[in-house]
């Protein structure tokens, strides 16, 4: 019997993002470290450094609070990301077309009362060369505008979900702050120093 293939490490990273999409959450590592081997059968060993690949490129968001690290990543990340290279294709698929429009036009002139020469020959090679490159762009744009009914609907929940998190975690610095106040005499704004806690720190409304 062959051995199991193990994962790559795109596929990792993409079962990483599955797993912060589908469950909309804020994760340590080692919550991540117990989760992903069970819900998307990345090793425990691997997590840190899939989800470090990710953070490095933007994909996933890690804030420090107090001691500890934290991860995050909604589909709103992701949607943003889809619309600024919908822009940039649009935006290229625009130029490629007003050169093909400016070359056909050139290509027309040249047609009167001429024969095949040099430069047109020139000229309907780039055009080739453009028009290719236009149906590629084409293709490219409906593939990303595919996904964006969708996602727009997951913004909604994702935002939601995010902001009863980020409430949730705000109820928990809040008890441990009055607590420490309780317990060792703390000020609030030495415990606020100490544990880059800002200054305007409160619930989100």
């Amino acid at each position: 019997m062959s051995k199991k293939k193990g994962l790559s490490v795109e596929e990792k990273r993409t079962r990483m993002m599955e797993l912060f999409f589908e469950t909309k959450d804020v994760f340590q590592l080692k919550d991540l470290e117990k989760l992903a081997p069970k819900e998307k059968g990345i090793t425990a060993m691997s997590v840190k450094e899939v989800l470090q690949s990710l953070v490095d490129d933007g994909m996933v968001d890690c804030e420090r609070i107090g001691t500890s690290n934290y991860y995050w990543a909604f589909p709103s990340k992701a949607l943003h990301a889809r619309k600024r290279k919908l822009e940039a294709l649009n935006s290229q698929l625009s130029e490629g077309s007003q050169k093909h429009t400016n070359l056909q036009r050139s290509i027309e002139r040249a047609r009167i009362g001429r024969q095949e020469t040099e430069e047109r020959a020139m000229l309907i090679k780039e055009l080739s060369s453009f028009r290719n490159q236009r149906d590629q762009l084409k293709a490219e744009v409906e593939k990303y505008r595919e996904c964006d009914p969708q996602v727009v609907q997951e913004i909604r929940q994702a935002n939601k979900v995010a902001k009863e998190a980020a409430n949730r975690w705000t109820d928990n610095i809040f008890a441990i702050k009055s607590w420490a106040k309780r317990k060792f005499g703390f000020e609030e704004n030495k415990i606020d120093k100490n544990f880059g806690i800002p200054e305007d720190f409160d619930y989100i409304d």
